[in-house]
């Protein structure tokens, strides 16, 4: 069967050419009549969704389905899913770019169907509009805008956190002929714009303000925005056509269809030419008004806009109308001279052995390299096989001639087209052009693939593309689980043998994919194959599987993730059973403990979880430790003793045990006790002080007699008392006291060096230097350290003639310098033993 010339199927529009190219045949039933339908397509050669048009009466047919449904096809008319449809009139049924289903009800509800397979999110317009009524919606790549029969407009830009808000509404009066939208990409306020017919003008709405654009020629009966948001078309109800720049500062051509009655659809061709549809005529209007028209004998077409072109839906026919691009336009318009079409003419002529392939190559080596990029590119934009073939052996024909040619562009384009081959299969149905291929991207086709279930088809791509494999596992178990029908056990081994050994397979997705079906035991056996703690805990958690994710956060050894489970757990469990669970986890026991003693990141303690988790564990000496540190933080003696009781009596109960425990309690009792009289008789605060630092207060204020008195009281031993009576009187600078007490001859408990230390750290060298003869037990040199740190040269001077110390004796001789009054003395001292 001879091949058509690529050329045979061009219509040429001005200057330019366009193709309409047969994608599909005999695509849906005889029987169906698209008539009845209201159909969308989804972008970059999607599914296509049917659903009976309400509005229109269509006999019964018993082999048909009575029940409203929405048919979701592939452009080769291949049922995808049929969605049952019970939930009221519809009034907007559209897609988004990453192919979810979006289908808007009168009364304001939206159904995102994500996956083509019948699950769903569901989310309210809200602002009135289950009140005032959709009338009709657009949707762009991401969002939508509905218009309400009030008037109102409202916007959702995300499907995925969608927040329904209001844009301003037009002028009241005056009645809505058509509208369109200009998607957020392609505004400068970066806010979607709507276009509103309204009487003889056009009015443009957005988050802020609505203007009238001040046209004189409507009113139009339809209004559609190029890809690029650059252009608006308008058909007016007269039958006329205009082309305006979207900013409406530029009429650009005109074109009158002397048609009385209004298209079904009017719609951009790629940014070039618009394309208006009646029942079977199609008309393709150029810039300057240049026509090409198509004719369908199968009845009614239904337009689907793309990218880069317009699909053109039939009973029995898929076709796809799009501008010839430049390269396939210089590589086959007839009587073209370029390189390109000499290298392919070359490559046909080799291929009959005729010596004519040299002359062509030879012609065009100066710009071979351009032919055989022009040829590698022109492969991607043709659809038919044998011309992609044709214009890859003339590439690789050309680049071989070449001494050096980088093939890395040939390759990917080879590895481009057999996938493009590959999905364009009537089988698969997804007609995607070069452009719409590099905008969808590889890992946007593999996940059109997997909503398709097309599993083995999107593994051979990923290997071929070099992309990772773990996603289109996971997406395979996951629906292997909700439709299984094998028991759990059978279903859980299946897929951990398929996934075993595979690297980054998440099965937290797949089990949650299972909780979500309502198989909770299938779900728990997948998430022990999780090796992540981190992806198992949370399912675990929204599972109910409390104790279950406490003992996996556990196994996991992060701390943060057993605080978070501790967390979850105690925000939700009753506090008697939140200790019961962990109880008999060591680790989480240690753990609730140290968040309650350092509760706010700065030392506070949690204090009645602390009393909790004792007394549930039955840790009484824990427990009267909280009481204990409790008390040391009161301001009052007598909440403080009221504390310490309770200490006491979480230990009584076992009081051999606890015998000093109980007994530094009642001192500390008995001590709080005496604070309160001396608070109370000297008007001074000692609540809160230990034993040593009230004793410490009172010798400092002067009652020395009331200290003795507590010191027998509490036995504190004497040397204790006479460091803190030194380091009280030093504090006070009660210098005279202390001279009283260097005078006694017998030496106190603790000896008289901490008198000279204490002394000179305070400033009083003078009365430093009196204890240092009383000093005993010292190393040898240390008195002449003493009184040289007292200031007295001369003196530690005479102690070092005394020890024979000649260094010594020298080193204070040129502290003091030879001709001072002190050196002199230093001197003499010396002279009768250190003579040179």
């Amino acid at each position: 069967m001879e091949v058509a010339h690529p050329t045979a199927g061009w219509e040429q529009l001005g200057e330019r050419f366009y193709r309409k190219i047969q994608l599909y045949t005999e695509v849906f039933d005889v029987d169906l009549d698209l008539d009845n339908f209201i159909v969308a397509g989804a972008p970059y050669g999607g599914a296509i969704a049917l659903y009976r048009n309400e509005d229109k009466f269509v006999a019964f047919q018993p082999t048909k389905p009575s029940k409203p449904s929405i048919d979701i096809y592939s452009c080769a008319g291949k049922l995808i899913r049929r969605i049952n449809w019970d939930k009221g009139s519809i009034r907007g049924l559209g897609w988004s770019e990453d192919e979810k289903l979006l289908v808007v009800t009168a009364d304001g509800t939206v159904r995102c169907y994500y996956d083509l397979q019948g699950d769903f999110t569901q989310f309210s317009l809200g602002n009135g509009a289950e009140s005032s009524g959709v009338k009709s919606c657009k949707f762009y790549d991401h969002g939508m805008v509905a218009l309400l029969s009030n008037g109102s407009l409202i916007t959702v830009s995300s499907y995925d956190e969608p927040r329904p808000r209001l844009l301003t509404s037009p002028p009241a009066e005056g009645e809505v002929h058509s509208w369109n939208i200009i998607p957020p990409a392609y505004t400068l306020s970066r806010s979607v714009e709507v276009l509103l017919s309204i009487g003889s003008t056009v009015y443009v709405s957005d988050a802020t303000e609505c203007e009238d654009r001040f046209l004189d020629i409507g009113p139009f009966s339809q209004i559609c925005v190029s890809p690029n948001g650059k252009f608006a078309a308008l058909y007016t109800t007269t039958g006329k056509a205009h082309v305006i720049t979207s900013d409406f500062q530029t009429r650009l051509s005109e074109y009158d269809s002397k048609s009385k009655i209004p298209p079904k659809y009017f719609e951009w061709c790629g940014n070039d030419a618009v394309v208006i549809a009646w029942e079977d005529e199609v008309h393709l209007v150029g810039p300057g008004g240049a026509l090409a028209r198509f004719y369908y004998d199968s009845g009614r077409v239904h337009l689907v806009p793309d990218y880069d072109g317009v699909r053109i839906i039939a009973n029995d026919t898929c076709d796809f109308l799009q501008k010839v691009p430049d390269v396939i336009e210089d590589v086959f318009r007839l009587g073209t001279d370029s390189p390109a079409s000499i290298l392919l003419d070359a490559v046909e002529q080799l291929e009959m052995q005729s010596p004519k392939a040299d002359d062509n190559i030879q012609l065009i080596r100066p710009h071979l390299v351009e032919a055989v990029d022009a040829c590698v590119n022109a492969a991607g934009q043709e659809f038919n096989v044998h011309w992609q073939k044709q214009l890859l052996k003339a590439a690789s024909f050309g680049k071989s001639v070449l001494d050096i040619y980088n093939s890395d562009d040939f390759v990917d384009m080879c590895e481009t087209l057999r996938v493009l081959n590959a999905v364009r299969f009537f089988e698969i149905g997804l007609p995607l052009s070069y452009d719409q291929y590099q905008r969808l991207s590889p890992s946007g086709l593999i996940s059109r693939l997997l909503n398709r279930h097309e599993y083995l088809l999107a593994l051979r791509i990923a290997g071929y593309l070099r992309l990772p494999t773990d996603k289109i596992y996971v997406h395979w178990a996951s629906t292997k689980v909700k439709v299984g029908s094998e028991d759990d056990d059978a279903i859980c081994r299946k897929v951990v043998d398929k996934l075993a050994g595979k690297p980054g397979i998440s099965f937290e997705a797949i089990a949650r994919a299972a909780y979500d079906e309502g198989r909770g035991r299938l779900a728990t056996e997948l998430l022990n194959h999780e090796p992540r703690a981190g992806r198992q805990v949370p399912l675990l958690l929204s599972m109910e599987e409390d104790e279950l994710a406490l003992d996996k956060a556990i196994e996991s050894g992060d701390t943060d993730l057993v605080y978070f489970v501790l967390h979850q757990l105690k925000r939700k469990m009753p506090l008697a059973t939140f200790f019961r669970a962990i109880n008999s986890r060591p680790t989480a026991t240690a753990l609730v403990e140290a968040a309650a003693r350092d509760s706010d990141g700065e030392g506070h303690e949690d204090t009645a979880m602390l009393k909790d988790l004792y007394y549930q564990d039955d840790r009484r000496l824990d427990g009267a430790a909280v009481f204990v540190r409790e008390a040391l933080r009161q301001p009052e003696a007598r909440t403080a003793s009221d504390k310490l009781a309770l200490a006491a009596k979480l230990l009584t109960d076992n009081a051999k045990e606890n015998a000093f425990e109980l007994g530094a309690l009642k001192e500390a009792a008995s001590l709080l006790h005496t604070q309160q009289v001396l608070e109370s008789n000297l008007n001074e605060t000692f609540t809160g002080l230990s034993l040593n630092q009230t004793l410490f207060k009172l010798i400092k204020l002067g009652y020395y007699g009331r200290a003795k008195k507590i010191q027998s009281e509490f036995k504190v031993p004497e040397k204790v008392t006479w460091w803190i009576r030194l380091q009280a009187l030093v504090a006070k600078r009660d210098w005279a006291e202390i001279e009283e007490i260097s005078k006694q001859r017998k030496a106190p408990p603790i000896g008289w060096e901490p008198f000279y230390s204490q002394t000179i750290q305070a400033g009083n060298p003078r009365l430093a230097a009196t204890f240092i003869p009383k000093c005993t037990g010292l190393e040898p040199g240390e008195t002449i350290k003493m009184y040289e740190t007292c200031g007295m040269r001369v003196k530690a001077a005479e102690e070092a003639v005394r020890l024979k110390d000649a260094e010594a004796w020298a080193r204070l001789l040129e502290a003091a310098g030879r001709n001072t009054q002190e050196g002199r003395e230093i001197e003499r001292l010396g002279l009768a033993i250190f003579k040179k």
